[in-house]
């Protein structure tokens, strides 16, 4: 589709919204027509009866105590400027400055950015690797267990459950192992705001009944929300809330929009009329694309055969991973297949998958475009070893830190080739962007397979981010080190 680059940003997206474009990616209301008034009629600010975010009194307050009731929390709070607020609110009201986190290294970049404001010593717990598909597993308690041991210090513990692709791992136990040492499991949800909406076992149990302390949600994710809405609960035991509400006043705006949480208020109250009934058909829906998708000879979707093995407890058969590892195409050519011959966005692409993500707003046409176009294009393909990026191990993360994220990212940097910085601290951060999760942070030293990961991505047009230099040619390396 060609949209005119001489148009404004608002008439590009009513010339997109008019297409045939499916959105297989967030936001969860996939552009549906919701039943929500004219957004310039509602659009205010605190005045008299409409309360203070910061200072809640009032509505706000009611509201988020009637979402704190459905959700089972002590506790729960609007996010207006997504997961992002929450996380930074939550790594930094949890631990002191200069203390120590154990966090799961496949965490979104907003965690280590809370790591860098408060001049945390990270430890990191790493997820498994699934070969055959080309995606992340899931977290071991028994990692987690050890990274406590090694570091008694710690002051708190932070995992993504379920993961980009959907991967849950087990936080029941996750949480027994972190209350032993007597502090708080947060868990990153933000692909999970749907699960407390489901009908028991047609999708995951959130967090938040499994003993995690703190669980962040994106609600624009998967539920019909807008984007950029969220929110946090929190559950008394090991967590302080009123450290976490401090930072809450810092992380997020002092002019939070009324259409937001207005729009966090419908979303919940609609999900709670609906009784779970949009989520069943969701459900349904899946599991008749996945029975089908069984008979494609090359592209593979990994569902709940997973569970049990890789560190997977469960799985979130609403994220459709299309898996062509081990195939004559990558994940980026599949999504191009899809765009522009078939007219399917989707959320992600990478070297072995693209992912489709999926939301009780969904319609059964998108699920039958999306299977017609997958078995044309299967047929097309064929196996084949591919000589880029062939991991056996996932990421190739570095084993250790040798500074500080704070440290090397404040510190005094040269500008050089990437393929010269060999054995060179990093002093900025390299993204796989989505979902935001770095292959280096500041403080790590780059080997050459770590560099080679980055410019093949680059070779592939793969998205590269968080470097000064936009190319990805350059990057900043620790002066001394």
């Amino acid at each position: 589709m060609d949209l005119k680059s001489d148009r404004g940003i608002l008439e590009k997206l009513k010339e997109y919204g008019k297409s045939d474009m499916y959105p297989f990616h967030m936001p969860g209301h996939k552009r549906e027509r919701i039943d929500f008034p004219n957004p310039f009629q509602i659009d205010i600010t605190e005045i008299e009866g409409f309360d203070n975010l910061h200072h809640p009194q009032g509505i706000l307050k009611d509201a988020m105590e009637k979402a704190s009731k459905i959700y089972g929390s002590d506790k729960s709070w609007f996010l207006v400027n997504g997961s992002t607020g929450g996380i930074l609110s939550a790594v930094c009201g949890l631990t002191r400055r200069g203390g120590t986190i154990i966090m799961s290294r496949n965490c979104h970049k907003s965690a280590y950015h809370g790591i860098f404001l408060n001049e945390l010593h990270a430890e990191y717990i790493y997820p498994q690797y699934i070969p055959k598909f080309g995606i992340q597993g899931g977290i071991f308690p028994e990692d987690v267990e050890k990274a406590l041991k090694k570091q008694p210090d710690t002051q708190a513990v932070f995992i993504v459950s379920p993961t980009y692709e959907g991967i849950v791992s087990d936080i029941k136990r996750i949480s027994q192992v972190v209350h032993r040492y007597g502090i708080p499991l947060i868990v990153d949800e933000a692909h999970g705001a749907h699960f407390p909406f489901a009908c028991q076992g047609e999708f995951p149990e959130s967090a938040l009944n499994l003993g995690a302390d703190v669980v962040i949600q994106s609600l624009h994710k998967t539920l019909p929300s807008f984007t950029q809405t969220g929110i946090m609960h929190w559950k008394r035991g090991y967590a302080d809330e009123k450290r976490i509400e401090r930072y809450l006043q810092i992380y997020q705006s002092s002019s939070p929009s009324y259409l937001f949480m207005g729009g966090i208020d419908w979303c919940i109250e609609n999900m709670v009329r609906d009784k779970g009934k949009r989520l069943h058909l969701l459900a349904e829906r899946l599991q008749n694309i996945r029975s089908r998708a069984e008979k494609f000879k090359n592209i593979r979707i990994p569902g709940k055969e997973l569970s049990g093995k890789f560190g997977v407890y469960d799985v979130d058969l609403s994220k459709l991973v299309l898996s062509v590892k081990g195939t004559n195409i990558d994940g980026e050519r599949l999504s191009e297949l899809l765009r522009n011959r078939y007219h399917l966005e989707m959320e992600m692409s990478n070297t072995d998958y693209v992912l489709a993500m999926t939301s009780a707003f969904d319609r059964e046409e998108g699920f039958e475009r999306l299977f017609k176009a997958l078995k044309e294009i299967d047929k097309e393909i064929s196996p084949e070893k591919k000589a880029f990026l062939e991991m056996e191990k996932g990421f190739p993360w570095p084993e250790k830190a040798y500074m500080k994220i704070h440290q090397a990212w404040n510190n005094q940097t040269d500008k050089m080739p990437i393929e010269d910085a060999e054995g060179r601290i990093s002093g900025e951060f390299v993204y796989i962007y989505p979902p935001g999760i770095p292959v280096i942070v500041p403080g790590e030293r780059l080997d050459r397979k770590i560099i080679e990961f980055i410019q093949n991505y680059k070779a592939k047009n793969l998205p590269v981010q968080g470097l000064k230099d936009r190319e990805a040619e350059y990057i900043e390396t620790v002066i001394g080190e």
